[in-house]
């Protein structure tokens, strides 16, 4: 059976592991990021494609990375979070490696996971959402990755949704994922717990009485206990992630949305009102089909099952 591997490169890990036909991950493998040296971060994904490769036959490496990559699939024009511009990072790693090298950006790659083997499967239409600390994106329509004319679409975090709205970490004014991403859903329980401390005692004792030390963690447990405090920021934090959502159904029109990232783990807390919200607010509601919302299956693996395939298909 072909294997390839894939490698999930964030600002402070990098995943990678041996996939097969399947999707299923043989082996796998986390290191550090030395987010701050791109040569670095080359030599370590090099150390780790190396042991994954031992004793076995490899066809290709996917590697998936947080930032603009070209549309040759294999320049990173720029990364947030690391140290990349204008990176030709196709090029080092393969040269390093002796193997096939596609790069792909790492929301696409999660994707194209979902997409190929987890809960987009069967749909040729479909919208995956990451919600994280930002917010990513990646497009399926036809059965095909949608990259853009340059390599750099589907980055849904920065659509304008508030004109003249909080400063984003691209630099421009009220994008989405300032306000349905983890870091909205913290900054929100924060203002709350400032304006009605009473409202919020229970978030407020898990954060030791502070508002300024409320963090994501304590937010989802107080919300578990019942804070209405906790509760009314997982609230908000769904009225716009459905915005959103309703906002591309009414471009894009796929079959599903799939809703990954690291605030879906407290799914439970909000996703029935995403669901509601969107079906209530649909463009042309009772006049087309209400597209389903579901939450990805792939978990932490996504990233390395997408960028495998992809290198599969090259």
């Amino acid at each position: 059976m072909a294997l390839t591997i894939g490698v999930d490169i964030g600002g402070t890990k990098i995943a990678a592991g041996v996939v097969d036909e399947d999707g299923q991950v043989v082996e796998h493998l986390l290191r550090p990021t030395p987010a701050r040296n791109s040569e670095q971060v080359a030599e370590t994904i090099a150390e780790v494609v190396a042991e994954l490769v031992e004793g076995r036959e490899i066809e290709a490496v996917g590697l998936g990375a947080a930032g603009f990559v070209d549309e040759t699939r294999s320049v990173v024009r720029f990364a947030p979070n690391l140290a990349w511009r204008e990176e030709p990072l196709q090029k080092k790693v393969s040269d390093l490696v002796g193997l096939p090298v596609v790069v792909e950006n790492d929301a696409n790659a999660m994707a194209w996971g979902e997409a190929r083997f987890g809960a987009g499967r069967g749909e040729t239409h479909l919208v995956c959402v990451t919600v994280g600390t930002g917010i990513g994106g990646g497009l399926v329509f036809d059965g095909t990755l949608y990259r853009g004319r340059w390599g750099m679409g589907a980055e849904l975090g920065h659509m304008q949704v508030v004109p003249e709205g909080r400063l984003c970490g691209c630099g421009n004014l009220g994008c989405w994922e300032q306000y349905a991403s983890g870091n909205a859903l913290v900054a929100e329980a924060r203002q709350i717990a400032e304006r009605d401390p009473a409202r919020a005692a229970g978030l407020l004792e898990l954060a030791g009485g502070s508002p300024d030390r409320i963090e994501g963690q304590a937010v989802t447990e107080a919300a578990r206990r019942g804070d209405p405090a906790a509760l009314a920021a997982f609230a908000t934090l769904a009225a716009w992630i459905a915005q959103g959502l309703d906002d591309l159904a009414a471009i894009l029109d796929p079959g599903c949305f799939i809703l990954g990232g690291g605030v879906s783990r407290a799914s439970d807390l909000w996703i029935d009102q995403v669901r509601e919200n969107f079906a209530r607010d649909l463009t042309g509601r009772g006049h087309r089909p209400v597209a389903d919302i579901r939450l990805a299956e792939l978990g932490a693996a996504a990233g390395v099952v997408g960028a495998a395939d992809l290198a599969r298909l090259r």
